[in-house]
């Protein structure tokens, strides 16, 4: 790739390296130069601009991010489109994310032009959160590293999988001593099954007994004979050696022990055996607290399906002190036990979604365009189901002309609806309303029409991809063959200008003041062109429309 200054005249066709504000208009970084915007920079006055310029052999970062996310997304994971030379990698399903690190090192060493970053092996991960992320440093990469890195990301199976939580059926057995609460025990078993619902499992048995091992090896059996698939056991005295009672118990009922300790901490004493190949598991004390320790890395695991032994024990040192982070408030010392461990949170930006459902359908000559039938689905509801196949949240209907119509049209779809009875007011007014239902930590939102019926999960997924306001992308506009449309997607630092629009108007005025901010996403079909105004768009639609493939999830 050639890349330097050279005279604007000769600049047509050529990559330009960074923005330029000329006047009102703002020409973004990565922009492929059009004969226009080379005679607009000569008008401002500007001989000379860098720029970049593929040659053969070389990748354009898109091609090459999209190449080699596509390769590293395995199971349960799937790339997202990618814009300026990033590609994001999202789960489709709840569980832990999974990949060798020797893999990863090894794709990253092949050239400095070529990343890619994930979460820590093993994380948690919620469905739609994002896991990786693919990015090309400069705007191409050499055809040789790309391909090197492809297979460096799938010759022995793509590189990074989820491995989604199976439900499991889990037993609990307490033992007692004198002077041991029963509130405590009541307690434990609380936090227990907030753990346990956390991964989709269930508590299906539980028993107390005395602390001592005859006693719990039968208790043991007897669990067992219920069918569970996973064994806790929460001693009223810490395990301290092979040989103590929860152990010799675990033996007696017929099993074995096939660890004991852990390098983590809190969790260093957990102890890990199987009795007629079901796992059973002696639990440290911590674990009677929903604070993560050991204990959570270890039945994660299991939920997850994935082998746990002595030797993947012994390699959780890496991370295992566990620090005073935000998942573990409070020093260990100070801790108490809350109801339940929280949920992990999504990375990557939180963005929700306006749906615009308020309007008067004046051009339609009487119906309301939103509660005519698209594929036998009133229209607003096949928008919103629409919105719902996105990654999209939360999704805030905005009511007003008709609104018990509306709001029966949207019955049973988890949307969210907020009422404007100043609906006759204009677009503004609904803006207003849908702004101050949104959640404090939105870190932007899409507003969209509810006449839009062809816009896809596909379509907002592509914009939400492109967001990036700490990149300069905080306004994300999509375009087809260099015209915009709608949705358009807002960092939440306009939310008090959109606050105070007035009249029959939205924010569109703001896309052209804040120029140096919008990133525009040019889309593969004409679907963000296309709004149902009148009867004889309806009437259009209705012929050509293909039945409706996406669905609420």
């Amino acid at each position: 790739m050639k890349f330097g200054e050279v005279p604007v005249a000769e600049a047509e066709g050529a990559i330009l390296a960074h923005s330029l504000k000329l006047g009102t208009t703002a020409l973004k970084k990565a922009r492929v130069l059009s004969r226009a915007d080379v005679e607009l920079i000569a008008a401002s006055g500007l001989s000379r601009i860098v720029v970049a310029r593929l040659e053969p052999g070389d990748v354009g970062e898109d091609e090459a991010a999209r190449r080699v996310a596509e390769a590293a997304a395995g199971a349960e994971i799937e790339a997202a489109a990618p814009f300026t030379g990033r590609a994001n990698l999202f789960a489709r399903t709840r569980g832990l994310l999974v990949f060798e690190p020797e893999r990863l090192d090894r794709l990253n060493l092949v050239d400095e032009t070529v990343t890619l970053g994930t979460l820590p092996r093993f994380a948690r991960v919620e469905r739609k959160q994002m896991v990786a992320t693919v990015k090309i440093i400069p705007f191409a990469a050499p055809e040789t590293a790309v391909a090197r890195c492809i297979e460096a990301a799938a010759a022995a199976g793509p590189l990074l999988r989820v491995a989604p939580f199976v439900p499991r059926s889990v037993g609990l057995v307490q033992t007692r001593l004198p002077g041991l609460k029963e509130s405590i025990l009541d307690k434990t078993r609380q936090v227990t099954e907030g753990r346990l619902a956390a991964l989709g499992c269930q508590l299906v048995f539980e028993e107390r007994c005395a602390h001592a091992t005859g006693e719990l090896a039968s208790t043991i059996r007897d669990a067992l004979g219920h069918g569970v698939d996973i064994l806790l056991i929460h001693g009223a005295s810490a395990i301290l050696d092979r040989r103590d009672v929860i152990p010799a118990a675990v033996v007696a009922a017929g099993g074995r022990i096939d660890h004991f300790g852990m390098p983590v901490d809190p969790g260093n004493l957990l102890l890990l055996g199987h009795v007629a190949e079901r796992v059973v598991l002696g639990l440290p004390g911590c674990a009677r607290s929903p604070k993560v320790n050991g204990f959570d890395w270890v039945l994660e695991r299991l939920v997850a399906g994935l082998h746990v032994g002595s030797a993947e024990i012994m390699r959780m040192g890496s991370g295992g002190l566990l620090a005073e982070i935000p998942s573990r408030p409070l020093p260990r010392a100070e801790a108490k036990p809350a109801e339940q461990r929280p949920a992990a949170r999504p990375a990557g930006p939180r963005i929700g979604a306006l749906l615009l459902a308020a309007g008067q359908s004046r051009r339609m000559g009487g119906p309301n365009k939103l509660l005519a039938a698209v594929d036998g689905t009133p229209m607003v509801a096949y928008v919103a189901r629409r919105l719902l196949a996105s990654r999209a949240r939360p999704i805030i209907a905005v009511l007003g002309n008709q609104a018990d119509a509306v709001d029966a049209a949207l019955d049973k779809l988890p949307v969210e609806r907020v009422r404007n009875p100043e609906f006759a007011g204009g677009l503004s007014t609904s803006l207003k309303r849908g702004i101050a239902a949104l959640p404090p930590d939105l870190e932007g939102a899409l507003i969209c029409l509810g006449d839009m019926p062809l816009i896809s999960g596909r379509h907002i997924d592509r914009l939400i991809a492109a967001f990036n306001p700490l990149e300069g992308r905080a306004i994300i506009v999509p375009t087809r063959r260099g015209k915009r449309g709608n949705p358009v997607l807002w960092s939440k630092r306009f939310f008090p200008e959109m606050a105070e629009l007035a009249g029959d108007v939205g924010a569109k005025h703001l896309i052209g003041e804040h120029a140096e901010l919008v990133a525009e996403t040019e889309m593969d079909d004409d679907a963000i062109l296309v709004d149902i105004d009148t009867p004889e768009a309806l009437e259009a639609l209705r012929k050509k429309k293909k039945p409706l493939v996406e669905v609420a999830c």
